[in-house]
């Protein structure tokens, strides 16, 4: 691959971009990724950031490393094809080893972002530099600052990943991947963390394996990525994922796996399945699109209507609209079609575009649309303000009657695992039956997939165990398998009687 391989260029440091639809989304948390071995390896880091843009568009981050000119960092706002595409900045990341993230913020300072919260974190020990990046959340992170400021710790960002750097560089362990496992095992919550020494890349799930991490190689080096999707970009090989609660180090040598945790049972976010991840990509030897287009099999079974067309709200809900309308036959048609480029184009709209809101997005197909009786898949409805506003276009468009189908159960519950959800009372499905919704929304009718529905759409053939659940799925269920320390602290109830069905 040459060194200055490029994607088309806009702006070096762009505003984040305006997007109607994000108000009514669970946002992804974000993304890592690392390679040794190979030449040039920041380029190849860029090019899995790019792959991962999903996961978080807020702002990206690399570091690298060269024998010769030691640790180098980029961190940029915006898009990975804005920021690390172009000579300029990849000719100062040289080196063989090299981590990258892309970030949306989940915790600290939300919506105000400063340069010094963009990942990978570096840090100089006695022993060496090292860096970090981090996709989950630490629940306990709060805390932790706090003991850590109070032995004389000096943050330099709000992010609670910092305080790994700091764990680290307390311990009293021989070489960097002790300190690491010394101190991960003070972390709580969710974590898949991807490091880098001067000789060492390093891979770590938390002991529920709640976020992904895989393992690659490419030629004579490896890579680690929160998605398989992200090595297909850079031709690697799929090796497997790296085990809940495993810490892998890779070096020159080979790779050595480590379990320094507890073991315990997994628990797998189950809406990297439903949302998160990218359709292409591999989860637990599930194809991530076949998984979505089972869940519309599964939703068409338990939620018939008559209706003339099923019609996805894209692009989230195009593969399980496609089951349901194979398991149901009604004809399936592209009633809505997403504007790919309004991000791009409106970076900082005025107030009357704004009130534009969905239709700068989405615009509705009339001649497929007009007369129809419609059936509307989405992923998920949280505050359900883009929903109305989709039925309101679709009533707009001549459709006869509007019926909303969705591609996972009621989000009724926060989650504190690495997503940024809205607070509970913000959450529609935590304050209404869902009768009570579908009135709310004004369609004519309103089903979610159940529990037990969505797990068998996973391959659990038996449903959902409820004294034993195989999946984190806390913003249903309300069943928290970490206990969210800091959250509690500040007044957050884990058992309400009013959990989600």
């Amino acid at each position: 691959m040459p060194s200055n391989f490029a994607f088309p260029r806009t702006a070096q440091f762009p505003a984040h971009p305006f997007d109607p639809l994000s108000d009514d989304k669970l946002r992804e948390e974000c993304g890592v990724f690392g390679v040794i071995g190979v030449a040039d390896a920041a380029n190849f880091v860029a090019l899995g950031l790019h792959a991962l843009q999903h996961r978080g568009q807020e702002a990206g981050g690399i570091v690298s490393y060269d024998p010769v000119e030691g640790f180098n960092s980029a961190r940029r706002f915006g898009y990975v094809r804005d920021n690390f595409t172009n000579a300029s900045v990849m000719g100062t990341l040289p080196g063989a080893l090299a981590i990258g993230h892309v970030r949306y913020s989940t915790a600290g300072n939300k919506g105000n972002t400063a340069i010094r919260d963009v990942q990978p974190f570096f840090g100089e020990f006695a022993m060496g530099g090292a860096a970090i990046a981090h996709n989950g959340n630490i629940v306990n992170a709060d805390e932790l600052r706090r003991e850590l400021i109070e032995r004389g710790s000096i943050f330099q960002s709000s992010s609670d990943s910092e305080c790994i750097i700091h764990l680290m560089a307390r311990s009293y362990q021989k070489n960097i991947p002790e300190r690491m496992k010394d101190a991960l095992r003070r972390v709580e919550g969710a974590f898949s963390v991807v490091a880098m020494t001067r000789t060492k890349l390093m891979g770590v799930r938390d002991p529920l394996g709640v976020r992904p991490l895989v393992l690659g190689k490419i030629g004579d080096g490896y890579a680690l990525s929160s998605e398989t999707c992200a090595l297909d970009i850079i031709g690697a090989e799929f090796v497997r994922e790296i085990k809940p609660g495993e810490m892998v180090v890779i070096t020159a040598q080979g790779i050595e796996s480590y379990m320094p945790f507890e073991q315990r049972k997994s628990r797998f976010c189950i809406f990297e399945h439903v949302y998160f991840s990218r359709p292409d990509s591999i989860l637990g030897g599930r194809s991530v699109y076949e998984t979505r287009r089972q869940i519309g099999v599964e939703l068409a079974r338990e939620a018939p209507v008559e209706a003339d067309l099923v019609c996805p709200v894209p692009d989230s809900g195009t593969p399980a609209a496609i089951g349901f309308a194979h398991e149901s036959g009604i004809p399936f048609g592209m009633g809505i079609i997403r504007n790919q480029y309004m991000g791009r184009t409106f970076i900082e709209p005025t107030e009357q575009i704004r009130n534009m809101g969905v239709r700068l997005k989405l615009n509705i197909n009339r001649a497929l649309i007009e007369g129809k009786r419609v059936i509307l898949v989405d992923d998920s409805v949280v505050r359900g303000t883009t929903s109305q506003k989709i039925k309101e276009m679709i009533l707009d468009a001549g459709a006869a009657e509007v019926h909303f189908r969705i591609a996972s159960p009621p989000t009724a519950w926060p989650c504190f695992y690495g997503v940024d959800t809205p607070q509970r009372d913000k959450l529609l499905a935590a304050t209404m039956s869902a009768e009570e919704m579908r009135a709310h929304l004004g369609v004519d009718s309103l089903r979610f997939i159940s529990l037990d529905g969505l797990y068998r759409a996973v391959g659990e053939v038996k449903g959902r165990d409820p004294k034993n659940p195989t999946y984190c799925d806390a913003c249903f269920s309300g069943e928290y398998p970490v206990r969210p320390t800091d959250q509690i602290a500040k007044g957050f109830a884990m058992n309400e009687p009013a959990a989600a069905e």
